[in-house]
């Protein structure tokens, strides 16, 4: 339920950037949620394959930070994904203790339809917003997280 308060009804809350951007963020995913949950996955492991669906292998570290995963949660996770035939371990390269994920043939087929649904569904939420530079938005949100880190 969205609840909506007149510009000179807002309290500091709904004029609190962290606020709205949550809030945002709430709301757009949970229509999209909607969509992992009825295809069998759950919103961590969409957010595991999508993240691993264009990328290089990726070390547990790196994909509980883009997954927003402690990483403790990341690696139960990935564990679970691999026994389902989602996602592989390999040998990392430069460093024997640690191991990379990758997509398997399966994961990248649950995962395609999805990220074909997902920019469907972005495409909806930014049409409910005419006349916003999409480009300008992304970027400066991306630059937002860059100088975060």
């Amino acid at each position: 339920m969205t609840h909506r308060t007149s510009k000179t009804q807002q309290g500091f809350v709904q004029d609190y950037l962290a606020y709205l951007l949550a809030r945002a963020s709430h709301d757009i995913s949970a229509e999209f949620h909607e969509q992992v949950l009825a295809s069998g996955l759950s919103v961590m492991q969409w957010r595991v394959l999508a993240s691993l669906s264009d990328s290089p292998p990726l070390s547990i570290g790196a994909l509980a930070d883009i997954v927003l995963a402690q990483q403790p949660t990341a690696t139960k996770l990935v564990t679970r994904m691999v026994q389902d035939g989602l996602i592989k371990r390999l040998p990392h390269p430069q460093d024997k203790r640690s191991v990379l994920v990758t997509l398997t043939a399966l994961g990248r087929h649950k995962a395609t339809p999805l990220l074909h649904k997902a920019r469907a569904h972005e495409a909806q939420v930014l049409a409910r917003l005419p006349g916003t530079d999409t480009a300008a938005l992304k970027d400066m949100l991306r630059r937002w997280i860059e100088h975060s880190l």
